[in-house]
């Protein structure tokens, strides 16, 4: 199971305040973006010492035992929600995803990795323009290309490294693991997509794995449990999140992961990101913002306005 970037950045006429419910809503979608930091910190410490599929297998049957208590409790009809050929085929790309970002947080930097995560949502555009056949807006078509522009910042060749591929392939899995879900039926259960999701993963990732199966130690299987309970709670209060309020309201809050994991990097593995590399990953984040925290921030009113009212 990937952590999947839940970034919106779809232009919305609603208007509504923010209030005391939206602002536990975004609390509780920072805290989602800390757990998932976690998990890519928790990654890093495995330094690669654990061969990627090997990792991706045993996380994913991890993964199928934790959620198969929630799933036996799901009503009956709900339970087969998620397996299907669709669903299969996700499953695939999330397992690509998965094995590429390993690859990708232990070779790069921690704030690198995932600036080349967030080109996910950028790939997303043009992936369901062929793939869904909708007609983006120009204002989407213009975040994207500048979005791509901070990727080849990213990218320059002076300081250029296999693994930013990977990330990218991480990327790609992620855009088309979103596009996919689009092909599910709208009322589907979150775990039991979840729990198919994971089950599905297995015979593939068994099989590559058994290729360079390694003994590991109980540290280390201690590492990739901590992995999956990050990731599962950053799902759960994700999902609480958008539950209480519009996701035009509340994106934003999903760019502190990029905050935490550079914070991170720089205080537990020395990973101090230079001038160039922090435009490009401003140049990726930053079109794909919610305009209407944009408006929001433009209407605060000035400390003399508010003692005028």
């Amino acid at each position: 199971m990937i952590r999947h970037r839940s970034i919106l950045y779809d232009i919305s006429p609603q208007r509504t305040p923010m209030n005391k419910v939206t602002h536990q809503a975004i609390l509780l979608l920072v805290l989602a973006n800390l757990l998932a930091s976690f998990s890519d910190v928790s990654l890093k410490v495995l330094n690669g010492e654990v061969p990627t599929f090997q990792y991706v297998f045993i996380r994913q049957l991890m993964s199928v035992l934790i959620l198969m208590p929630l799933w036996l409790r799901l009503p009956k009809q709900k339970r087969f929600e998620g397996c299907g050929k669709i669903a299969f085929l996700r499953a695939q790309f999330i397992l690509v995803g998965s094995a590429c970002a390993m690859v990708a947080i232990t070779h790069l930097t921690l704030a690198t990795a995932n600036a080349m995560f967030y080109v996910g949502p950028l790939m997303m555009l043009p992936l369901s323009m062929v793939l869904l056949a909708e007609r983006p807006t120009k204002q989407k078509a213009i975040a994207t290309l500048i979005g791509f522009c901070g990727v080849l910042i990213v990218l320059r060749p002076d300081q250029f490294h296999w693994a930013m591929i990977v990330a990218l392939g991480s990327a790609l899995g992620l855009a088309m693991g979103n596009i996919l879900v689009k092909k599910l039926p709208s009322d589907h259960h979150i775990v039991s997509t979840l729990f198919w999701t994971s089950v599905m993963t297995l015979p593939v990732s068994l099989v590559l794995a058994l290729r360079e199966w390694t003994d590991i130690n109980t540290v280390q299987l201690g590492w990739i449990l901590a992995i999956n309970l990050f990731v599962l709670g950053y799902h759960a209060l994700v999902v609480l999140a958008y539950n209480k309020a519009p996701a035009n309201q509340i994106a934003l809050a999903e760019y502190s992961g990029l905050v935490f994991v550079t914070l991170f990097g720089v205080m537990w593995f020395d990973e101090i990101p230079d001038l160039l590399t922090l435009m490009g990953i401003a140049l990726i984040v930053v079109p794909m913002m919610p305009i209407r925290w944009h408006k929001l921030i433009r209407r605060k009113p000035t400390p003399a306005q508010t003692l005028a009212e």
